[in-house]
């Protein structure tokens, strides 16, 4: 697990960013094989900081706070269904969420799936039923008293809350330093809201939540802080050579990434703290709040990570006074994720008859963090390593591109223009001359583009094919297996390892594409 340090003395007992509030509320009115794609952090060190005076204090009321914090408590409130009975003070009753498996809801209480009771039976496969509940050993004793959710899942992902909301446009209308910002990325000039609307989308991660933590970090959405153009980590990570705006927010949304699913499927069960201590995260929570509590960890020892999530003046506070109540967001797009969600039929990404190799199995999606979802498939052509093949992927299911740049083409299956609805297709290293134009209905099968080295890192010219679910990153296995031409896809004990299995059939991962890799389309 990376840890990044900033000094303690780089938050202030009064934020820099509470000067700008009134401006605010004034603005609110008015490869052969594809290695890591984003693999920023490099080895800390500690930044230089700027100050700031403050000449304005903010003081919440009770319209502005957006969570309180929560009554420690190591037992739910709840009563068992009429089914069962608790057995002595040994168990607690857990209420299902969006997006709950068997398997992770036992890892999150240290306990084994055998040993956790429901009314109706449970399955280990799958998503369970939202508002189940579930009579689980009550084992934990050293876990955050900090158990009521403080941040909606919808508020962490690029999804269905971000509708209609312009990342671009709020900056710039804020007319901050970061409305000036220009930094060079990827060769390219971009701005300051360019940069932010980009890590959003192409990492999915909401641009409410990268600008309202860019503010509260820095002052640099709404203010002009003395030497932030000589800031080197705005945010305050202090990455070694990972500098600029782009890596800060490229690593916020590693760091959220990490959280958010690892929560989901049960393999991150602590976080660890500035200072370097750990502390176990209550069993009840949801995984948008265990991303935000990942986030401040990285930044803050526990007794300030409470102050920032908990305390009057937290940053949860700050975040509703910008963008209203996330929680009434919340309501009208939650649940997104329910026991009834199925991955559509999709076919194997090129033409039938063709003969590619599995040089990748299941690995991260995009950045650091997010779930093994992603496979790698090469053109099997005699082509030089890297050049542009003759080849076309194709269109796994019919849909519309609503991006096509940056050696990426995604693929809307609902076809209502946002890339944060419904089930969406990534295609990466897609080669620019002959890509699929933003606006064009693909029917399955139509061409999407040349497989590439363009993008990335790559050993060679492949196809990184990768899924979405209103803005979430999917996994390979349970509870949305990856299904392809019948083909379903399975996880190796190491990223790109794994194979595909249709009846008797294998088709093995390999980078260098050997004999048992081979795939032909035959459907």
């Amino acid at each position: 697990m990376d840890i990044l340090h900033q000094p303690e003395s780089s938050r202030h007992e009064s934020h820099p960013v509470w000067i700008w509030i009134t401006l605010i509320l004034t603005l609110l009115v008015g490869l052969t094989g594809c290695q890591q794609i984003f693999p920023y952090l490099s080895t800390p060190t500690t930044p230089a900081r700027v100050q700031v005076e403050t000449t304005a204090t903010f003081t919440p009321t009770a319209t502005t706070i957006a969570t309180q914090k929560p009554t420690p408590t190591n037992t739910p409130e709840a009563t068992p269904t009429s089914i069962f009975e608790i057995p002595g003070d040994g168990f607690l009753v857990y209420t299902t969420q969006q997006g709950d498996t068997l398997p992770a809801i036992a890892a999150r209480f240290g306990v084994s799936t055998a040993a956790i009771r429901a009314e109706s039976g449970l399955s280990a496969e799958g998503l369970l039923p939202i508002g189940q509940d579930m009579l689980i050993p009550d084992t934990l004793e050293d876990a955050l008293p900090f158990s009521s959710p403080i941040l909606p899942d919808c508020e962490v992902p690029y999804g269905p809350s971000v509708v209609g909301f312009d990342a671009s446009a709020f900056a710039i209308e804020a007319g901050g330093f970061l409305a000036g910002y220009v930094e060079t990325v990827d060769e390219e000039s971009l701005g300051g809201p360019e940069i932010v609307q980009r890590v959003a989308v192409e990492t999915s991660t909401n641009p409410r939540l990268l600008l309202a933590f860019l503010e509260y970090q820095s002052g640099w959405v709404f203010g002009h802080p003395e030497g932030a153009a000589e800031d080197s980590y705005p945010i305050g990570y202090g990455a070694g050579t990972d500098t600029g705006l782009y890596k800060e927010l490229m690593i916020t949304a590693k760091l959220l990434a990490q959280g958010f699913y690892g929560w989901r499927d049960g393999s991150l069960l602590e976080i660890t703290f500035l200072d370097g201590s750990t502390a176990r995260l209550s069993p009840e929570l949801n995984v948008g709040s265990t991303a935000l509590m990942r986030l401040f960890a990285t930044l803050y020892p526990q007794a300030g990570w409470e102050e920032n999530l908990f305390g009057e003046s937290s940053f949860l506070v700050f975040y509703q006074t910008l963008f209203g109540d996330p929680w009434e967001r919340s309501a009208a797009v939650e649940p997104y994720l329910t026991g009834a969600t199925t991955q559509p039929d999709l076919t194997l990404p090129f033409a039938v008859g063709e003969g590619w190799s599995l040089t990748g199995g299941p690995h991260i999606t995009w950045q650091t963090g997010t779930p093994w979802g992603a496979l790698d498939f090469a053109p099997i052509t005699g082509e030089p390593t890297c050049a542009v093949s003759t080849l076309w992927v194709t269109a796994s299911a019919p849909g519309l591109v609503v991006r096509s740049e940056h050696s990426v083409v995604a693929i809307d299956l609902d076809g209502d223009g946002d890339e944060g609805t419904g089930w969406v297709l990534i295609y990466q290293h897609i080669a620019a001359e002959g890509r699929a134009a933003v606006g064009t209905w693909l029917a399955q099968d139509a061409p999407v583009g040349h497989p590439s080295c363009e993008g990335g890192h790559t050993t060679g010219t492949h196809l990184h094919f990768a899924r979405k679910f209103n803005g979430e990153w999917v996994g390979v296995g349970s509870p949305l297996p990856l299904v392809l031409s019948g083909w379903q896809a399975y996880a190796g004990e190491k990223a790109y390892q794994g194979y595909l299995l249709k009846g008797e059939e294998t088709i093995t991962a390999s980078p260098n594409g050997s004999g048992g890799s081979l795939i032909i389309r035959d459907e």
